[in-house]
């Protein structure tokens, strides 16, 4: 269970916002304002199901580190998680918009700060680290790329 599984919601997040991005704009084409009732059909599927994924996601990630005692240390994987949380949020913002449904408003509301939180938190793992680095390069695994 490593951070790259919230790529799996991210894909979501992205179909949604991309159904989104279509209904708001049907008014430009005849044929998208035919699809309406299919976009947003496939547009509230696909959300759903990021949805679905955010709470399973989350007690991975606590089985991970609390019931398996992984270390909190900082890895590039974690940006594989970071990315898709301000996915999710823009795409709600969006199908909220879209669909006209105020109530949802309070996701993205509300989700941008676990994102923001997740975004700083992995910033401040990446600060750490780099000055690990720079500070003491012996103690510390560096992979160097060999000349091709």
């Amino acid at each position: 269970m490593t951070p790259p599984y919230w790529i799996n919601m991210g894909a979501t997040a992205i179909t949604t916002l991309a159904g989104a991005t279509l209904m708001l704009n049907e008014d430009q084409w005849v044929w998208l304002y035919e699809m309406h009732f299919f976009l947003a059909g496939f547009t509230i599927f696909f959300w759903a199901f990021g949805t679905w994924w955010i709470p399973m996601l989350f007690i991975f990630g606590a089985w991970r580190h609390f019931y398996k005692k992984h270390p909190f240390v900082y890895n590039p994987l974690y940006w594989g998680m970071v990315f898709p949380m301000g996915m999710y949020t823009a795409c709600t913002f969006q199908l909220s918009k879209a669909l006209g449904i105020q109530f949802l408003m309070i996701i993205p509301e509300l989700f941008i700060y676990v994102a923001l939180t997740a975004w700083m938190i992995v910033f401040l793992g990446l600060i750490k680290r780099s000055i690990k680095v720079l500070t003491f390069p012996s103690k510390t695994t560096v992979v160097k790329v060999s000349e091709v």
